[in-house]
């Protein structure tokens, strides 16, 4: 069962719909929408390198939900292309560009983003606010404090 909301997309570039394609699943399956690289010309992120690549778009999430950024795996295997904050996280309240932190982990080649390359992946998700309630201990379980390696390799 997919759930569907709707996410209100701005061009920030001409180019995003025309030369730039819009977010997009790949797959009828897919969880995330790819998210490609809106730029006048190829980057190249040197070897240990990071760049901070454009998309040129803004969206508007409903309140309740986040848009997660997720690496590609297909440029993780290949490349050692990662993102530079891990997880990208936008949050309703956003409304700028959405730009992707590329980290090059390849210690010897350089990576090349072309425009219109598809670099990341974007997912949306519920939200859940929590209210934190102090406690002087926490309710025992069989894990306990286990924690790094604790339950197996």
């Amino acid at each position: 069962m997919n759930a569907t909301i709707t996410v209100q997309v701005r061009r920030l570039s001409p180019r995003v719909g025309e030369e730039i394609p819009l977010p997009f699943y790949a797959t009828a399956g897919a969880a995330a929408m790819d998210l490609c690289a809106c730029l006048e010309q190829e980057t190249v992120i040197p070897p240990l390198g990071r760049a901070r690549i454009p998309t040129g778009i803004a969206v508007a999430i409903p309140a309740g939900v986040v848009g997660l950024v997720f690496a590609r795996s297909g440029n993780a295997y290949r490349a050692g292309i990662s993102l530079s904050n891990a997880v990208g996280v936008i949050d309703s309240d956003y409304r700028g560009e959405i730009q992707v932190l590329l980290s090059n982990l390849d210690p010897q080649r350089a990576f090349v983003v072309r425009p219109g390359d598809r670099i990341a992946q974007l997912a949306f998700l519920p939200v859940l606010h929590a209210q934190l309630a102090e406690v002087e201990e926490l309710a025992p379980t069989a894990r306990g404090e286990g924690g790094f390696g604790s339950t197996g390799s």
